[in-house]
This record gives C-alpha cells, sequence and structure tokens, in this order.
C-alpha cells in the first residue's frame, strides 16, 4: 500500500485503511517507497498517521514499513511488528542499506553484498529484541527482470526468518482493463523488455504475467519450484500496490511538492474519474494467512510459517489442505507451509476442502471454480548452480473438476507410499484462459496464458495459488 508519502501516491494512510477494511482485509502493510525524503522526512511523518488509524480501526492490523530499493534489484515490502522501535529501525535500515543511498561507485556485487547484510541487519534487530519481528518480500520480481536466482538464494539465505519470499502476483492488476475504459495496457504494468541490468538467462516470457501472475510463481517447473526443490521454504503472496485508483475521483493536492516536503499534499475532488492502474486493497488481490488469533505477531507468524494462499477476484472462499498418514482424522497432518515427516514406505494422502464462493465479489459477479492442479515436486537438495530458475522433476500430477453449481470441493487423494522427500502445492483456475506450460504440456498441460498487451481484463481470468506442503521419510 501506498500513502501521499510517496511520490506517487495520493491518499492518507487512514483512506487506504477505511478502503482495506470495507473490502473485507483484517490487516494490511504501509509501504511508501524508499528513498531519500522518505528517509529524512517520511518513516517518521506517516507513524502518527498509523497509530492514528489503528486506534480508529481496532479490527484492522496497520503495519508500518516501506518498499525498500533492493541494491542492485528490484523492490521488496520490509516490514516491522508495532513497537516503540519500529520508527527507529526502518529509519536506519533505510539509511544504510536502500538501494538510492549505494555509492555510485559500488560494483553489482557489492550492492548484492549491501542487499544481503540489510537482511542480516533486520534479523540482528530482532535477536536483540530492538523489534519482535521483521519480514522482507521481493516484489514484482520479474518486471524488470533484475533479481536473479542467486540473488534470491542470497536473500533467504541470510535470514530465513526474515527473507521470507515473494510477490507471486503484482499488484497493478487494473492495469490491464482495456481502451476505452482502461489503460489497455498490462496486469501488473508487466510490458519491458530486458536491459544491461537484467539477468541475462531470463527469457522474454519473463517479462510478462501470466494470469495475472509473475512467471516465477506461474510456471510449473520453473523458479519458484527450483527453490522449493531445495527444501527451503519460499513463499508468495499478493498485493495491490495501490497508489491511485482506477476510476477513483481524488488528486494530489494541486500545490504538493514531495522533493520539499517528504509528501504530497492532502487528496482533492477530480470531477473527471482518474483512468489508472490499480485497485484498492482487498478489492481483488487477496493473500490469506493461517493464524492462531488476531494481532500483528500472529499474522507475522503465519507468513513466516508459510501457512499462506493468495486469489484474485474472491475466486474462492477458503482453501483447508493438509497432507497425512492415509485413512488419518479430520484435521490431522500437515498444512500450508508445513512438513509431514513419516517412516518410509509409509501411504500418505491429500486432503482438500475448498469452500467456493456464493456472494458476487466486488464486480458484482460470483467466480466459478473450474480446476484445481495438483503440482508435485521432488526435493533433490541445494542447487549446484545458484542461478539455476528450473526444477525438471517437478509437474501437474493431477487436475480435479469443479461442476457449476457446487459450493465446495473435497478430495481425498492418494499421494502413494513416501520412498523420497518431495512437496505439493495447489493451483486453481475459472477456466477461461489456458495453454499448455512453457516446459512442455507433460509438465503442465492446462498452465495460465501469457496476458496479451491491451487486452488483459483482469476479471476475466481468475487464479488461486498456495504454498507448499513438504513430505519427508525417516
Amino acid at each position: 500500500m501506498h500513502t501521499l508519502y510517496s511520490a506517487d501516491g495520493v491518499y492518507r494512510v487512514i483512506d487506504q485503511a477505511k478502503h482495506a477494511r470495507a473490502y473485507g482485509l483484517d490487516w494490511l502493510v504501509i509501504t511508501d517507497h524508499g528513498g531519500p525524503q522518505h528517509s529524512r522526512i517520511g518513516v517518521d511523518a506517516v507513524h502518527p498517521e498509523i497509530v492514528a488509524a489503528r486506534a480508529e480501526l481496532p479490527d484492522l492490523l496497520v503495519f508500518q514499513g516501506l518498499e525498500w530499493n533492493i541494491p542492485n534489484a528490484e523492490h521488496g515490502t520490509v516490514f516491522v511488528s508495532p513497537g516503540p522501535n519500529e520508527v527507529t529501525v526502518l529509519k536506519e535500515f533505510e539509511r544504510v542499506y536502500d538501494g538510492s543511498r549505494m555509492p555510485a561507485t559500488h560494483t553489482a556485487e557489492e550492492n548484492e553484498a549491501r542487499a544481503v547484510a540489510g537482511i542480516a541487519y533486520l534479523g540482528g534487530q530482532v535477536r536483540q529484541r530492538h523489534v519482535d519481528a521483521a519480514l522482507m518480500l521481493a516484489n514484482h520480481p520479474s518486471h524488470r527482470g533484475l533479481d536473479s536466482p542467486h540473488e534470491l538464494r542470497a536473500w533467504r539465505d541470510a535470514d530465513p526468518s526474515v527473507a521470507i519470499g515473494m510477490e507471486g502476483a503484482p499488484g497493478h492488476q487494473a492495469g490491464g482493463i482495456p481502451k476505452p475504459h482502461g489503460f489497455g495496457g498490462a496486469r501488473g504494468y508487466y510490458y519491458l523488455k530486458p536491459t544491461a541490468a537484467s539477468f541475462p538467462g531470463f527469457p522474454l516470457d519473463a517479462y510478462r504475467s501470466w494470469g495475472g501472475f509473475d512467471w516465477m510463481t506461474s510456471t510449473v517447473g520453473g523458479l519458484w519450484d527450483s527453490l522449493l526443490a531445495e527444501g527451503r521454504p519460499w513463499w508468495i503472496t499478493a498485493n495491490s500496490d495501490a497508489h491511485a485508483v482506477h476510476l477513483d475521483h481524488a488528486r494530489p493536492g494541486p500545490g504538493s511538492d514531495f522533493a520539499a516536503n517528504g509528501r504530497n499534499d492532502d487528496p482533492v475532488y477530480s470531477p473527471q474519474p482518474v483512468v489508472d492502474g490499480d485497485f484498492w486493497p482487498g478489492f481483488y488481490s487477496r493473500t490469506h494467512v493461517g493464524a492462531t488469533e488476531f494481532g500483528y505477531r500472529a499474522v507475522m507468524d503465519g507468513l513466516r510459517s508459510g501457512r499462506v494462499w493468495v486469489d484474485h477476484g474472491g475466486l474462492v472462499d477458503s482453501v483447508d489442505a493438509r497432507v497425512r498418514v492415509a485413512g488419518g482424522p479430520p484435521g490431522a497432518g500437515a498444512v500450508l507451509g508445513g512438513t509431514l515427516t513419516v517412516r518410509r514406505g509409509t501411504p500418505v494422502e491429500l486432503a482438500l476442502e475448498i469452500t467456493l464462493p456464493t456472494t458476487p465479489n466486488w464486480a458484482q459477479f460470483v467466480p466459478g471454480l473450474a480446476r484445481v492442479d495438483l503440482i508435485r515436486g521432488a526435493v533433490t537438495g541445494p542447487a549446484a548452480d545458484r542461478d539455476s530458475f528450473i526444477a525438471p522433476r517437478t509437474r501437474v500430477v493431477t487436475s480435479f473438476e469443479v461442476r457449476p453449481g457446487d459450493r465446495k470441493l473435497s478430495v481425498r487423494f492418494d499421494l502413494g507410499r513416501v520412498d523420497e522427500p518431495y512437496y505439493v502445492r495447489l493451483r486453481g483456475t475459472d477456466g477461461n484462459r489456458s495453454r499448455p506450460g512453457l516446459l512442455g504440456a507433460d509438465i503442465d498441460p492446462c498452465g495460465p496464458a501469457m496476458d496479451v498487451d491491451g487486452d488483459q481484463d483482469p476479471w476475466t481470468d481468475l487464479w488461486f495459488y498456495a504454498n507448499p506442503i513438504w513430505v519427508f521419510p525417516e
């Protein structure tokens, strides 16, 4: 979420918070752009507004964070748990480790090392009890091709309790609404081409979205799976990245001087609706976190543990996925982000319960889930090449069809006897746009289609993705 403390932001904190609550969210993170004005003015100035929003909306958890300019890479969401030191920690982190503060003489390797040091710094602040928790997620990782596979691995390895994953689906989903009603551009603004700074190994396909999701997430057997195949956590989330909302009537105050004030003036009414690329928080993109209670630490613990599934357009209401010993009781087994460890040769099964929506979403129609895909990949250990982005032993193993009018999908699927470590993950679709996956129909017979510039109505191509569950023999 961005506010008027970002140079390209329009809204006050309370504007974003009230809309988030109205559209059904329980939590959100305020992440204004890092940079000189933000570290000098914005971190301090936005804090009282965040505190006020927490007081006015006690049933909404409002985190303070920032959108980190990762040295030598793209952006990242960084946020900490509320407390007396949240501003101090964020300010110092941004002052020392933001990419905008790196000396021009730095080499790419020096900047990569500074990013790793920044993540280690956040972990140190937690261990020293300056903050209870700190998290980092890589944002829109394929947008410009800057986030190389070895950098993702380096961030994760620097402190897996802080660097927990990446944005599986970018914000700016309204950017794909066709003209004349929208930009007629690209979902997530994924319309760029590689530059000299991009990782040279990425194909051109990586610079486009696939069913609204990032190429790293949407490719079965691709980069996300190559990380999961190492047996290490790397989770996905989704966000709105809202700066200016499509068809809203607010514009920045006409006297705004961001360079001097570190903020734009309060928004003013415009008689003409704005044609822009963003939705209000919760209106389209949702990140669902399994939490043990309602609280800041519980949400951060759920994110860190990978108890997360994401969806667009309210495609499904709930996902309960468990891997358990075959025939086990209801409620048993490992959930999203978890690990089931059993004796070698033990038969195990997937128990899946998905509740389907019966009321309209915010576009005023009831989405229809058509199919759920079960994806399985072998855990083969650390990659010999840290720039690898292929997991050749990952594929769609089966699909579950959903009949029109069903209100629930209940599945018990035999995963066989455990003879090697592996993981399973799930994705689902409304079935409107599909094609064989990038690595071939034998890997992914019916995956998302590449989004076509100028014709990417986000409401007609809905998907959900869930984080993996691991199975390990002992």
